[in-house]
């Protein structure tokens, strides 16, 4: 989701961006007996699984019935949430606006948030994996899987426990298959692990066997893989990705004020079953970044909640986060607010939720300060998925890129990789530890790519601890293959944040 306050995604040439923005360069789930079990050959691990949770959040569903309007006092009273609230916005419209609408305090105040919305059929958001096969028997399974080679799996719909799945697992010419049931809204296949998703568990049993006969190795594709248009350059998407949207009918949600614009899309405040939430109002018909949000679950994402169709525009209906952008929080607050437990926390935060993409072989090719938003709880959430794309497509494309976040391959030859990706955390870190400062401060915008090419560096920022330093230096090797993966930088910071005080 493009950023909420004044810095939105600029995918702009960056000279041309320099000549438009500021002179500095600024990017401002049954009562039916349990089916047999299948003995597990493997050996159960005695740890038990650690989720880190660092944060306490509930979840939230949404009424059954739809509230209808009764008077006109909608859009009043979602005009009066800007008025009311100070919400730290610099919107396109000038600097006075802030002013004018919510005042001079630079602090937040607590607001509602709209949390996870549970969705009535939690399948179709599997669709879009290669090893989820959806509603087919047992049979079927057997003769797809083949040829039987240890660790080849997919997953099923349960045809006995509508509701829950069954992970199909090839070992020693046979096919094992384990109930994954549904506990508290966890997933789990033996009631010791628990996993908030089929993504968490794919990926926990492909490291460890953990129980099951063997590790998952290779996962079965479909014939047809229905991820293939998620990450093309497509401006309408298929009937049957179409249909798997959530709609959200536009008589429901109120509109309120723009709270900031970019080249491709504008940023409105709305309010839907009485929750304030962020519209991505997109300028074109394509629906290609909500299909790929929604096959996206985590909780340093900012969630999909739904699209509002119109005839020549798509509406992306987001969770709405009250403190805005990375870059502005970092801006506004500086080193009197914010402490070194707030950065190693937002660079955990964010790397985490790379860690993910890196997982869904997903690449955002536009990271940066300006593209991660606050929740209230002072989680961080990656945003803004119009550029993100299969790792493995090798579209061209002519995207304006912003330069001083894009790694030199990406700029140069159009590769694009979850190592690019790590170049760009990289100045985000920098942007972090210097509170919001503009990369490359003492080079001309025209000189960069020439200086990175020959090695240049920037320099640690004032008060950055070493560790974080050394992270970023690793990030901004010139060699791809040598920067280190998401998983690797997410456990460095893990241990800093353990020992940073509060």
């Amino acid at each position: 989701m493009t950023s909420q306050n004044s810095s939105f995604t600029q995918r702009y040439q960056p000279y041309i961006f320099d000549q438009i923005r500021h002179p500095d360069g600024q990017w401002d789930s049954s009562t039916a007996p349990n089916p047999p079990t299948v003995p597990a050959r493997g050996v159960k691990r005695i740890t038990p699984n650690e989720v880190n949770r660092p944060y306490d959040e509930s979840s939230w569903v949404v009424p059954q019935e739809v509230p209808q309007p009764t008077d006109n006092n909608v859009l009043h009273e979602c005009n009066l949430l800007l008025r009311q609230n100070n919400m730290n916005i610099t919107p396109a419209d000038g600097a006075n606006y802030r002013n004018q609408i919510v005042g001079n305090s630079e602090h937040d105040v607590n607001v509602n948030r709209v949390q996870n919305r549970i969705r009535s059929n939690t399948n179709t958001k599997y669709v879009y994996c290669p090893w989820f096969h959806g509603k087919i028997s047992r049979e079927e399974a057997e003769n797809l899987l083949r040829p039987r080679t240890d660790g080849l799996f997919l997953v099923r719909e349960s045809t006995n426990f509508p509701g829950d799945y069954t992970l199909c697992v090839c070992f020693q010419s046979k096919v094992e298959h384990y109930r994954v049931k549904s506990n508290n809204g966890k997933l789990t296949t033996d009631d010791e692990e628990f996993f908030d998703n089929l993504e968490e568990l794919i990926e926990h049993y492909k490291n460890d066997a953990d129980g099951l006969c063997t590790k998952l190795v290779k996962p079965l594709p479909k014939e047809k893989s229905d991820t293939e248009a998620v990450y093309t350059n497509v401006s309408k998407s298929t009937p049957k990705e179409s249909d798997d949207l959530f709609v959200i009918p536009e008589q429901e949600l109120a509109i309120c004020e723009s709270i900031g614009k970019g080249e491709f899309c504008e940023v409105m405040l709305g309010k839907w079953k009485s929750n304030k939430v962020a519209v991505k109002v997109l300028k074109d018909s394509s629906e290609a970044e909500a299909i790929l949000m929604k096959s996206l679950h985590h909780e340093n994402l900012v969630n999909l909640l739904g699209i509002v169709r119109k005839k020549e525009q798509i509406y992306l209906v987001t969770e709405y986060m009250s403190k805005g952008s990375l870059v502005d929080y970092l801006r506004s607050r500086g080193r009197q607010h914010v402490t070194r437990r707030d950065q190693i926390n937002f660079a955990f935060d964010t790397s985490s939720g790379m860690e993910y993409l890196e997982k869904m072989h997903v690449v955002h090719r536009d990271l940066a300060a300006r593209n991660v938003l606050i929740a209230e709880n002072g989680r961080a959430k990656v945003s803004d998925f119009g550029l993100a794309r299969n790792e493995k497509a090798a579209t061209p494309e002519s995207a304006k890129l912003p330069i001083k976040w894009t790694a030199p391959e990406a700029l140069k030859q159009n590769k694009f990789s979850n190592k690019s990706d790590m170049w760009s955390f990289g100045i985000l870190l920098w942007e972090i530890y210097s509170f919001g400062r503009v990369p490359y401060p003492r080079i001309p915008l025209a000189d960069v790519v020439k200086h990175v090419e020959k090695g240049y560096k920037m320099e640690a920022p004032e008060g950055c601890p070493p560790e974080v330093y050394e992270i970023m230096r690793q990030a901004w090797d010139l060699n791809p293959e040598k920067r280190p993966n998401f998983y690797e930088v997410k456990t460095k910071l893990g241990i800093l944040k353990q020992q940073t005080p509060l």
